[in-house]
């Protein structure tokens, strides 16, 4: 296997890696603490709203966009890291 298709290989593995770790704390945000968590998040009161109630209807949407956020800036980390190889 060439060095090129090697380093073409690790960039798949480490965009695979941050996508997987980022797919969990979305699933953590929005069903976990949104649902899952839900009644023991409630005991605590964030902006007037039970915490588990924000979760459901905000807080899994502000941890989404943020997730975005996170995502572009570690893919444009990637791509800086591995640029050589992908414009082969």
């Amino acid at each position: 296997m060439s060095n090129t298709r090697r380093n073409i290989d690790q960039y798949w593995k480490k965009n695979i890696q941050i996508v997987s770790i980022l797919l969990f704390f979305w699933f953590l945000a929005s069903f976990g603490f949104g649902i899952i968590f839900a009644d023991n998040l409630d005991e605590i009161s964030f902006f007037g709203f039970k915490l588990g109630f924000w979760f459901a209807q905000q807080g899994s949407i502000l941890i989404f966009v943020a997730i975005i956020f996170i995502y572009i800036r570690s893919m444009k980390k990637l791509d800086q890291e591995f640029k050589e190889d992908i414009d082969e």
